[in-house]
């Protein structure tokens, strides 16, 4: 927008002289505006109070060329510091008290505050969009915004000279240095009145000026910034990248003219929010990050898990409560294990309770771990005992039992059997096995996957590279769908085919599940045969005779190893005279398909066998490593 600006005046004077002082103006303001702006400016004069045009000459007169295009944003981020840009920092590198808590814990315990004080993550600087405060005290280097409507257009931008002035054409110079934001424009709008009538004026700030400070001692990125003057200690210890790994959180010191002003504690803002205590910078200020007070690493069962800096007086206690959010609800204020570096070459670590933490002053390099009630296994006979039944009972759901309850008491509690359950096929899981068997499941895996690393899978040595590679690649889709598959925690009953009760000497643990199918009428051939499938139960019948109804094994068949899946669980194999077994409700009989096994294939199926032990069921395996 181009600046014009309408002049009124009581007293006209003569135009030629009028014509020269504008000129003199003119002249002025463009050396200004060329030193600030690089670039011309324009200023157009004309009168706009029709109601007392008896008493002025209107003047149009131009006092400089060129537009005053200037943005508030733009005028904010022309001369940003390292603070303003948030200019990228590394996080400081650990120091050997962190190191030491690694090796001690087995893990990575951070600093607190650490991870808030990169600008990536997080950005303390100074907005372009702050709100200048009413308070502020206008400076050398600030910008002005003067709008003018009414008898006086005005639009232009100007700054404060090293002397504290700024020039507003057909004004003059008018002293503003020192002046409070909130009374700016009072200041602004007298002036102007000394020449004109019935005007509104606005006048802001839409950039500050910069000001230079020193971050010294443990910083993480120590040096000069320029900073605008709105900023305070906390952004230029954050543009600085906070303390180093050596350096204090805790008494942060603001150095002016040589007297210590203020001595800043980063734990108010970082865990309480609290910015009262901070201060706004001045020119030429040096902020001092000293060493690291008492650093104690608080870890285990705690709502912030950190390595804190205490200072002098404070306990255990204080530093767990005030800095690491107390424990969490699961903690036991019983046991507190205290790592002390007097006690590495004697007892190593000391248990104590929260009630001493609470007497026991910081000592550095300490490490505290609360332990947890929740990681404790109690014995049976204190636990508390849920069990969900479901299937063929009159009421299933989860029922509550005391310790060392037999399992086919919770059938009564139940409301006892349907008259079609069938107790033999049980399903009984439990979480505690299924813990067991999926560890023991992973320790399979990884065995079977060293065995196929170790050894090319080739039936021969005059086998092509290009069929070992697909042996090699099938291998390794088996293993790839080994691991999707995870135990399901069931345990195999001991029971007889007729049985009409459940076991009295399982006794039940906690989230024990029970589910008793109804009684099957059908049984199944899979595998190699021609034609799998399911068939109607004829208890009459031997397995091979099941098999020959299912059309017989394929020549592709390995006779040799067809097995028989009963309904509870036990895998019966050819040679413990699986065929000549009869029939039985539920019954699976799995017929496998044969191939050439080269050493590692002979490992994957003894490892097979593990598998089969952990409640997979063999049939699945065996479909998996055909």
């Amino acid at each position: 927008m181009g600046l014009a600006i309408a002049c009124v005046s009581s007293i006209a004077p003569p135009a030629h002289a009028q014509y020269d002082t504008q000129r003199t103006q003119q002249n002025d303001y463009q050396d200004q505006q060329r030193g600030a702006n690089g670039e011309r400016s324009r200023n157009t004069y004309r009168d706009r109070d029709r109601d007392n045009a008896s008493d002025t000459e209107t003047l149009t007169t131009p006092l400089v060329s060129g537009p005053v295009e200037i943005s508030g944003d733009r005028l904010l981020d022309a001369d940003l510091s390292p603070l303003d840009r948030a200019t990228p920092a590394k996080p400081a590198e650990p120091g050997e008290f962190e190191r030491y808590v690694e090796r001690q814990l087995g893990r990575k315990v951070i600093r607190f505050g650490s991870n808030l004080l990169v600008p990536q993550s997080r950005d303390f600087a100074v907005s372009p969009s702050t709100t200048i405060p009413p308070s502020y005290m206008v400076n050398p280097g600030d910008w002005l915004s003067v709008r003018s409507t009414g008898s006086v257009e005005a639009n232009f931008d100007v700054k404060v000279d090293r002397d504290g002035t700024v020039f507003i054409p057909t004004v003059g110079r008018v002293k503003v240095a020192g002046t409070r934001y909130a009374d700016l424009q009072g200041v602004v709008s007298k002036s102007m009145g000394t020449r004109y009538r019935k005007f509104d004026v606005t006048v802001t700030i839409p950039k500050l000026r910069g000001m230079r400070v020193y971050v010294t001692g443990y910083a993480n990125q120590p040096g000069a910034y320029t900073v605008s003057s709105l900023s305070t200690l906390v952004n230029a210890v954050l543009a600085a990248g906070g303390p180093s790994g050596g350096g204090s959180f805790r008494s942060i010191q603001l150095i002016r003219a040589g007297n210590l002003i203020k001595e800043f504690d980063l734990y108010t803002l970082l865990r309480s929010g609290d910015q009262s205590q901070d201060v706004v910078l001045e020119n030429e200020d040096v902020i001092v990050i000293p060493p690291v007070g008492f650093q104690i690493a608080v870890s285990g069962s705690i709502n912030e898990e950190a390595i804190y800096e205490a200072k002098p007086g404070e306990s255990i206690a204080d530093v767990i409560d005030r800095y690491a959010g107390g424990l969490n609800s699961l903690a036991n204020a019983e046991r507190v294990l205290l790592y002390r570096v007097e006690y590495l070459q004697t007892v190593g670590s000391r248990e104590i309770t929260m009630a001493e933490a609470a007497a026991m002053p910081v000592q550095t390099g300490d490490i505290v771990q609360i332990l947890s009630v929740g990681s404790i296994a109690r014995p049976l006979e204190q636990q508390a005992v849920l069990v969900r039944i479901d299937g063929e009972v009159q009421r299933p759901g989860d029922y509550y039992v005391a310790p060392n309850t037999p399992m086919r008491d919770v059938v009564v509690m139940a409301g006892g059997l349907t008259d079609k359950a069938f107790v033999y096929g049980t399903k009984f899981r439990r979480v505690s096995v299924r813990e067991q068997q999926r560890e023991s499941y992973q320790e399979a895996i990884n065995q079977l996957e060293i065995a196929l690393l170790s050894a090319p899978l080739r039936g021969n040595d005059l086998m092509d590279a290009g069929a070992a590679a697909r042996q090699q690649a099938a291998a390794q889709a088996v293993l790839a769908k080994l691991r999707e598959t995870q135990p399901d925690g069931r345990i195999v009953l001991s029971m007889v085919p007729g049985a009409a009760t459940l076991p009295s000497t399982m006794t039940l643990e906690n989230n024990d599940h029970i589910y008793i199918p109804p009684r099957p009428t059908t049984v199944g051939v899979f595998g190699a045969v021609y034609r799998a499938g399911s068939f109607e139960l004829d208890m009459s019948l031997e397995v091979r005779e099941l098999v020959d109804r299912a059309g017989g094994a394929t020549r592709t068949a390995d006779k040799g190893s067809i097995f028989l899946l009963r309904a509870n669980g036990d895998v019966i194999p050819k040679n413990r005279g699986a065929l000549k077994e009869m029939l039985l409700p539920g019954d699976l009989v799995f017929v496998p398909v044969k191939a050439q096994y080269s050493s590692a294939w002979s490992k994957i199926r003894d490892i097979s066998v593990i598998v089969g032990q952990l409640g997979l069921g063999a049939a699945a395996f065996a479909v998996l490593a055909q």
